[in-house]
């Protein structure tokens, strides 16, 4: 069984592969732990599902995280007794980066980008909805050429939250109507309505720029789901993508 770890700034993607099959995942909250509550956080969840250390023959992870970057290696280490396999932008992929800086490129915009590749083909534009909300876009020829950068939703809706001071923080549900009845619905079609804007402007805009009108529209992370109802331009939602590129990527680096 292969263990592949996602580690963004606000949750933390986490499976179990049994061969070619995801047969666990979990999406948690990224907070500052140590190697020891990490560790004994990995066991618990694998112990739910009747998985024990010893089953465990493989790690990988990637993380936009710096700061637990060592002592999610460590836990791995000290609690499964496996080197981890950490993904980054210099490890082999098998992708071609056309970014003019290839190192500054986040490790789960590669995986996703390799990910969607290999199971969807290219050209392709992947859209990963996390604190923040990234487009991918991979060239006809299968190269990673770049995207873009947004505020993500629960970020968008805290910075209302935090800087407004008589506007509530909300759930993140679909209003009946774009135009509000409600302080909250407002917002809600504010941030969902207009994050499905933003999305198939953008997705337009590539489109248009590159002459990929044919490319397909993957959507992950944990609002894919929310944004494929709003969104005019999403095709397939796969919510867990990345850890499917950790998989990936795995596999060719150990052969």
């Amino acid at each position: 069984m292969l263990l592949v770890i996602d580690t963004g700034n606000t949750t933390t993607a986490a499976g179990i592969y049994d061969k070619d099959e995801l047969i666990a995942h979990w999406r948690l909250s990224s907070i500052l732990r140590t190697h020891d509550e990490l560790g004994i956080y990995l066991l618990n969840l694998i112990g739910t599902e009747g998985i024990k250390p010893s089953d465990i023959k493989g790690a990988a992870f990637a993380s936009v995280v710096p700061f637990l970057d060592f002592p999610m290696a460590e836990a791995i280490k000290k609690y499964f007794s496996l080197t981890p396999l950490q993904v980054n932008a210099s490890t082999d992929t098998g992708m071609e980066i056309l970014c003019r800086n290839p190192r500054e490129v986040g490790a789960d915009r590669i995986v996703n980008a390799l990910a969607g590749r290999e199971k969807y083909g290219s050209p392709l534009i992947v859209a990963d909805y996390g604190t923040a909300i990234t487009f991918d876009v991979v060239s006809p020829e299968g190269a990673y050429m770049g995207g873009a950068i947004a505020p993500g939703l629960n970020s968008s809706v805290s910075a209302l939250f935090s800087k407004a001071a008589k506007l509530p923080q909300v759930a993140l549900n679909i209003p009946e109507s774009v135009i509000g009845r409600s302080t909250e619905e407002a917002i809600q079609s504010g941030i969902l309505f207009g994050n499905a804007g933003l999305t198939d402007r953008i997705i337009d805009m590539i489109h248009a720029e590159k002459g990929m009108e044919g490319a397909r529209v993957i959507a992950t992370g944990g609002h894919a789901g929310l944004m494929a109802k709003v969104s005019e331009r999403i095709d397939v939602v796969d919510k867990w993508l990345t850890l499917e590129g950790l998989k990936m990527i795995f596999e060719r680096v150990n052969g």
